[in-house]
C-alpha cells in the first residue's frame, strides 16, 4: 500500500455504527500489516474512543457526525477521530486506580486508560471548530 493513503469514512453518533468502524480499521490495520492480535488492540482502542465521542463530547445525539481517518506514516498506523462535540480536557484526566474500581465493583470510567495501554501514542488536537484525537500505532 502506498505510504501516504488516507482512508476516510464519517459516520452518525452512535453505538450502532461502532461495529462498521471496527471493521473499516481493521481492514486498513491488517493490509498495513499488522498481526491479527495487534489490529484487535487498534480496534478496541478506537472503539473506545469513539464510545467517548459518542457519550461525553456529542451526549447520545445521533444527529450529529463523526469523521475517522486511517492513514500509514513511516512505520506508523494512525486513526484520527474528529468531532464538533465538546472537548475533552487532557490535562484534567486523572488515571483511574483500577484495582480501587474493581473493588467498588463500578464499571466504565477506563477508557481513556485503556486506549493509551492499547496503542503507542495518543495526541489530541483542538483544529478551529473540531476536536481530534489520533491514535498511533507503531508497526
Amino acid at each position: 500500500m502506498d505510504n501516504s493513503t488516507t482512508y476516510q469514512i464519517e459516520i452518525p453518533a452512535s453505538t450502532s455504527n461502532l461495529a462498521d468502524v471496527r471493521k473499516f480499521v481493521g481492514v486498513h490495520a491488517t493490509g498495513f500489516g499488522f498481526k491479527e492480535n495487534e489490529v484487535e488492540e487498534i480496534k478496541l482502542a478506537v472503539d473506545e474512543a469513539l464510545t467517548n465521542v459518542i457519550k461525553h463530547a456529542y451526549k447520545f445525539d445521533d444527529s450529529k457526525t463523526i469523521y475517522i481517518s486511517v492513514g500509514l506514516q513511516g512505520r506508523e498506523f494512525w486513526v484520527a477521530i474528529q468531532d464538533t462535540g465538546a472537548p475533552f480536557e487532557p490535562q484534567n484526566y486523572t488515571e483511574p486506580n483500577i484495582p480501587e474500581r474493581v473493588k467498588k465493583g463500578l464499571k466504565g470510567g477506563v477508557g481513556v486508560y485503556l486506549i493509551k495501554r492499547l496503542v503507542d501514542k495518543v495526541e489530541y488536537n483542538k483544529k478551529s471548530q473540531h476536536n481530534e484525537i489520533k491514535l498511533i500505532k507503531k508497526l
